[in-house]
């Protein structure tokens, strides 16, 4: 860059994603900033960053403002950001973006955030030639690099999606998820969104287990919004849980407190309601992932008139591909660009081969495709 400056920054480096996003971006040899709201709880994770005497960093304080923001993006080519809860954060650092004339990327698994930059930001990024690609992330990727690459078979048009991954939720995911209840789940037929019945789970085969697991619409998946306007594509149904029984179960029986204690109140009681169960939870740090024990497995099917395929992918350490997956689209788009300017998935702005040839490089994936 012309001007200097390390060409990625990281908002939310402190936290436990943005702190795996810092990692791989040092296995990269990507400069990059390692920014917050807090320097000396930045430079403290960055202290224990494995390997750190090798990273190229610099550590910056920065407020959650269009002007502060602009001013630490300009100059730089891209921003992954970590810090949800998206809908309460997240509009400003996409305006910065914008303005800053730089690459966004963000972990969210929040559909009402993801369809908001989809309408209100997709044609001003598009004309700035710049990619707006939020749910970079666990969850969204693998099952979007799978379905692009049942789309390369030409005549599937019914999708089905499943994330089933051992993990504990982050601070921050646990706080996106309360807020995902005010907010009705939909999936795609026939070209039309339609609404989840809310606090209801499923029952599905996961390979790797000999019971079947229980997932939950998840607000709708990103999924659904991402294929609702793609030529081949009418249906798609997405669909994610941990391993965890007893962690879904009582997530769903959140989900139906909520819906008799919360849905009837006005929006504006219903958000103040949701705010205060948000920020009443207690900080915490999860333990870093181990890669024999938190796994992953995800799983689409797509079918048509004559059959279909499922493919299964199945690795490790769901965060920690977060945090690979962040860092390969932002080293790419550095490099090369996004392929596709305004509203993208990371498939869409680097590639799903790509993505998946960074994922094997990382971590060990096992891909499993079968007929229908």
């Amino acid at each position: 860059m012309g001007s200097g400056k390390k060409p990625v920054v990281v908002y939310g480096a402190s936290g436990y994603t943005g702190r795996i996003v810092c990692e791989f971006l040092r296995q990269y040899r990507i400069p990059f900033v390692a920014a917050g709201r807090n320097a000396e709880r930045i430079q403290e994770t960055m202290d224990h960053l494995p390997g750190v005497e090798t990273a190229d960093y610099e550590v910056v304080a920065v407020d959650n403002t269009v002007a502060a923001l602009k001013e630490l993006f300009t100059g730089r080519k891209v921003v992954c950001n970590t810090v949800g809860p998206f809908e309460r954060f997240g509009e400003p650092v996409v305006q910065a973006a914008l303005e800053a004339g730089i690459h966004y990327i963000d972990t969210t698994g929040e559909p009402a955030f993801f369809e908001l930059l989809q309408q209100k930001y997709s044609a001003d990024f598009a004309a700035a030639s710049l990619a707006l690609a939020p749910g970079t992330a666990y969850m969204y990727t693998p099952v979007d690099i799978a379905t692009r690459m049942l789309l390369e078979e030409g005549d599937l048009d019914t999708f089905e999606a499943v994330t089933a991954g051992t993990f504990v939720p982050t601070f921050a995911s646990t706080q996106s998820i309360y807020s995902l209840f005010s907010h009705d789940a939909r999936y795609l037929k026939d070209n039309e969104l339609l609404a989840w019945p809310p606090g209801k789970g499923f029952e599905v085969a996961v390979p790797g287990f000999a019971v079947n697991q229980l997932v939950h619409p998840w607000a709708g998946g990103n999924m659904p919004l991402v294929f609702r306007d793609h030529p081949q594509v009418h249906t798609y149904r997405q669909f994610s849980g941990n391993t965890d029984r007893e962690l879904m179960e009582g997530l769903i029986a959140l989900q139906q407190q909520f819906e008799a204690d919360v849905r009837s109140l006005p929006k504006e009681e219903q958000k103040v309601a949701m705010d205060k169960i948000v920020d009443e939870i207690e900080p915490f740090m999860p333990p870093r992932e181990y890669t024999l024990v938190h796994k992953s497995c995800d799983i689409v099917t797509g079918t048509g008139s004559a059959g279909g395929k499922k493919i299964v992918i199945q690795s490790t350490s769901p965060y920690t591909q977060s945090g690979m997956f962040q860092a390969a689209t932002a080293v790419k788009l550095c490099a090369d660009g996004t392929q596709k300017a305004g509203f993208v998935t990371a498939c869409e702005a680097v590639g799903h081969k790509y993505l998946m040839g960074q994922l094997k490089s990382f971590l060990p994936v096992k891909i499993t495709i079968t007929d229908l």
